[in-house]
């Protein structure tokens, strides 16, 4: 039996924003979601998964349609809408992508560039006081931290000190943050 991440008090919480979002609240809604954070945690292929969470394809196809109408997108706005945003963290973090990643027929821009490591996709991220997420950009490996930072800083009201590290190092970040009051801590 897998090891299920939703407690009740979190899927109390988590209900009523998936129906806001305009998913329907089938008897399985819960086990679907257990299932897509399962596949995140251990990045098992859709063809192995656990029988208990039910049929692979069925999985897959829900999670298909629901990144195609951006529901994670608008779960995840949902969810740090209410963020402290006193203090505001940013940095970024390469991920190494995989051999077989990149090359597909395809018109979607992928964001896998060559960096130093190879192939590799780029995570920006500004967190809260609290450290959790509040905005994030995926970027090829290549680009550097201070050019996704004016597009992350633009999404968060920064309370009273942005907190970062040399990568966002820049006059023109500083000016930014600056003139809506804040304070930089690079």
């Amino acid at each position: 039996m897998p090891r299920f991440m939703l407690n009740d008090q979190h899927w109390t919480k988590l209900a009523p924003i998936f129906i806001q979002h305009d998913i329907y609240h089938k008897p399985n809604l819960r086990l679907t979601v257990e299932a897509m954070l399962y596949r995140m945690r251990v990045s098992c292929p859709w063809r192995d998964f656990p029988p208990e969470f039910g049929w692979w394809n069925g999985l897959y196809k829900r999670y298909s349609d629901w990144s195609a109408k951006d529901i994670f997108q608008r779960i995840f706005r949902t969810l740090s809408a209410d963020s402290d945003t006193e203090w505001v963290f940013i940095d970024g973090s390469y991920v190494k992508a995989h051999q077989h990643s990149a090359g597909a027929a395809s018109h979607n821009q992928e964001a896998i560039g060559l960096s130093r490591g190879g192939k590799t996709s780029k995570i920006h991220l500004v967190v809260d006081a609290y450290g959790l997420p509040i905005a994030f950009e995926i970027t090829a490996g290549e680009v550097h931290d201070a050019k996704a930072a004016p597009d992350l800083l633009a999404q968060v009201s920064i309370g009273v000190m942005l907190i970062a590290d040399t990568g966002y190092d820049s006059q023109a970040i500083r000016d930014n943050v600056e003139s809506s009051g804040s304070e930089t801590f690079i």
